[in-house]
């Protein structure tokens, strides 16, 4: 099934978080129409290579014509317009920038798997339950009504100023008209009764003034209250869940939504200035003892000014942030001399500030490192797809300064990969009169100068957004704190679902507490230190805890990513619990684990019955990343072979625990069938006999010394048989024998 289809049969509740990611930049319906086609070509490695984003680009248009030349024979009109307009915008958008849609459709497919996996968790994790919860929402829905009907209310003012202007020009005209007559006409009975109506009509210019400025006086305050309270929260909500995607978490959105609050906010709060303005205009023309303006004028001003201040202030966001394209899933990562790229948005979208803002990005003021590249771009409501006001610089790198450079040396690698840095933001907006100086800063950033302290600087950058929201505490690592193992091992279930796809079920979360913990204990509220978590050798062994786990991942993703997406691959099983799982199983039977000695391994362990029905179980060494290079884990699963005592090879592995057998849950990532070869005298190539890897090993009693590891005999089960006829099983023996561990 492939995974479009496994992600159109989630709960709406899940759906719901698949619709936020899909938009102009990757249309859903191309989604849907070519999802066998999108999830057989490799997007995550064409983000990295621009010749390989280009040939898929092209692909992927040629497939879009072929799919318009099918509706069309359908006569789909609907379907026909948009497919398009999808590939018209595709063209538009990718054709000078081809690894940009790579990069999305990687993205989508890795978010698909990470909510794939959340939906397969029985428990949601504390971290997720978190952002999600239904208070958050309700203020999300409150915060937009509100900002709706400040926007209404402001408009109505609009009205309310419009006729105290015509009532003050009707009374400026009167005024001005018994104002021209001869002194002898004033005295008459009809215009005193005019100037009675004029006193009237004073009487309700003040009445109006004062509403008018009642009624602006409301609509600011009720701005500063939003602003003040539910705004502020849904911004820091919004960075939070930022915090939490960057470290794998569900995508964050709202973005859109923030940013059309914010703009009507601010078209609210011009609005209310330009009515201030007008009543200044109203009062150079009439003023009287008493007269509002003049004394309440100057205090509202100066309040809407304030606000828009801090409304423009908050607006200035990291939409995106500081990121390798060659290593997209690990973010805040950056190694010196490498580019990366970091997207900021201003949430006030008014076309007067279209390519009128320059922002300069700058690295933190230590003077150890400096910035190259361009460094200063002007927003503009362009370049992105729902045409928000932004800018995003693609050609930052970090350059370390040659008067640091030499105490490097001196540097432990945790003293590297724990010192936090931040890229910071600054520009002016000069509007309608105002000038407003706008900083922000990213998240903090780990610098590195060799990729081999890429794990340590991913190591920091999760542990200080699963403890803590303040984004700007550099000096964190001088006492970093403790984290609840709970949110930890959930963070950790991420590293999986966003990295290889499929995340951890309880059961391996558990050994992964044990393993962390050392006992069997509910680790819902025990903290765990930092150091525990990446500084502190595991006992008996020379790696930490992250060192082993992210030697697994990349296992894992280089060289059995099919096997662990399709959920054959227990993993994280402890010997102890493996043999209680085995054994009341059919002899036979097998289950893969990582091992725990081992950094980037992966070994399976059979049971098996001996003729007096006792219960045994071999486990074969693990296969490390130099070893599965040679060969794929499942052809390894298919042809691998031991020698009994008898010298009579044979394949023990006949179900994957619990029951399911070997070539159903491998079959179709076979790299291809045993072929059978002919024997020498039959011919050949230069009448060589053909020949493919094979694993066989020799089950070695324990009073045997084991012999040395070798490397995997090159020959098929048919070869064997064939040489088999010519040698004698010693020979064959000696060649092939490879170490098991038996019990």
């Amino acid at each position: 099934m492939s995974q479009w289809s496994q992600v159109q049969q989630l709960e709406i509740k899940f759906l719901e978080q698949v619709d936020q990611f899909y938009d102009d930049n990757f249309p859903m319906e191309i989604r849907h129409l070519l999802a066998q086609w999108i999830e057989s070509q490799d997007w995550e490695a064409a983000s990295n290579n621009e010749a390989m984003a280009t040939i898929l680009l092209q692909n992927l248009l040629i497939q879009v014509d072929e799919q318009l030349d099918r509706v069309s024979q359908e006569k789909n009109l609907l379907l026909i317009h948009n497919l398009k307009r999808i590939r018209k915008l595709l063209q538009g958008k990718y054709h000078g920038n081809p690894m940009h849609i790579a990069v999305i459709i990687s993205n989508c497919l890795r978010e698909e798997r990470r909510i794939l996996a959340a939906a397969s968790m029985p428990v949601q994790g504390p971290l997720e339950k978190s952002l999600q919860n239904s208070v958050v929402s309700e203020r999300q829905r409150n915060v937009e009504h509100k900002v709706s009907a400040i926007k209404n209310s402001a408009q109505m003012t609009d009205q309310d100023v419009k006729y105290l202007e015509d009532l003050q020009e009707e009374f400026d005209f009167r005024y001005k008209t018994i104002q021209s007559l001869e002194q002898s006409d004033k005295n008459s009975a009809l215009i005193k009764q005019e100037m009675l109506a004029l006193q009237a009509m004073l009487n309700t210019l003040d009445y109006k003034r004062k509403e008018v400025l009642s009624k602006i006086g409301r609509v600011i305050h009720e701005i500063d209250m939003l602003m003040s309270n539910m705004l502020t929260e849904e911004l820091l909500d919004w960075k939070r869940r930022q915090q939490i995607a960057c470290i794998g978490g569900p995508l964050h959105g709202g973005l859109d939504q923030l940013q059309n609050c914010f703009t009507l906010l601010a078209e609210s709060l011009f609005q209310v200035r330009r009515q201030l303005e007008k009543l200044d205009e109203l009062l150079t023309r009439l003023t009287y003892d008493g007269d509002p303006i003049p004394v309440q004028r100057p205090q509202l001003l100066e309040k809407v000014n304030f606000l828009l201040y801090n409304l423009f202030r908050n607006s200035f966001v990291v939409e995106r942030q500081p990121c390798m394209p060659t290593h997209p899933q690990r973010p805040m990562v950056l190694k010196t001399l490498i580019q990366f790229t970091v997207k900021l948005r201003l949430l006030i979208k008014l076309p007067e500030l279209n390519y009128q803002i320059r922002v300069k990005a700058t690295i933190d003021n230590n003077r150890r490192f400096v910035l190259c590249g361009t460094h200063v771009k002007a927003m503009n409501m362009e370049e992105s797809a729902n045409g928000s006001l932004s800018v995003e610089f693609r050609h930052l790198q970090p350059k370390e300064m040659k008067s640091s450079a030499g105490s490097k040396g001196n540097e432990g690698p945790h003293m590297v990969t724990e010192e936090l840095h931040s890229i910071s933001f600054e520009t002016q907006v000069c509007l309608y009169g105002l000038t407003i100086n706008l900083e922000t800063s990213s998240l903090p950033v780990v610098m590195i100068s060799n990729v081999s302290q890429l794990p340590n600087a991913w190591a920091s950058i999760i542990w200080y957004n699963l403890s803590t929201n303040d984004p700007q505490n550099l000096s964190f690592f001088n006492n970093p704190p403790a984290a609840t193992l709970s949110q930890l091992l959930e963070v950790l279930s991420w590293q999986f679902s966003s990295y290889v796809g499929r995340g951890l079920n309880s059961e391996q979360l558990n050994m992964l507490a044990e393993k962390l913990m050392g006992q069997q204990v509910s680790y819902n509220d025990y903290q765990l230190s930092w150091a525990k978590f990446c500084k502190e050798h595991l006992p008996g062994k020379s790696f930490t805890f992250w060192v082993w786990l992210e030697a697994i991942l990349d296992l894992i993703k280089k060289h059995i990513l099919p096997l662990w997406i399709d959920g054959y691959i227990m993993g994280f099983v402890s010997k102890e619990k493996e043999r209680i799982l085995l054994k009341d199983k059919t002899p036979g039977t097998f289950l893969l684990r990582f091992s725990e000695s081992n950094l980037g391994g992966i070994t399976f362990t059979w049971v098996d019955q001996l003729e007096n029905g006792d219960v045994t179980f071999h486990s074969v060494e693990p296969y490390n990343k130099g070893r599965l290079s040679a060969l794929p884990f499942a052809d390894i699963l298919r042809d691998y072979k031991v020698i009994m005592a008898d010298n009579v090879p044979e394949n023990p592995l006949k179900y994957l625990y619990p029951d399911i057998p070997k070539d159903k849950a491998f079959g179709k990532h076979y790299s291809c069938q045993p072929n059978e070869v002919s024997k020498p005298s039959d011919g050949g190539g230069k009448g060589y006999v053909p020949s493919v890897f094979i694993p066989v090993s020799k089950i070695l009693n324990d009073s045997t010394d084991p012999h040395s590891p070798s490397d995997l005999l090159p020959m098929s089960p048919s070869v064997y048989a064939v040489l088999s006829e010519h040698l004698s099983p010693t020979v064959i023996e000696t060649a092939v024998c490879c170490k098991l561990f038996h019990s």
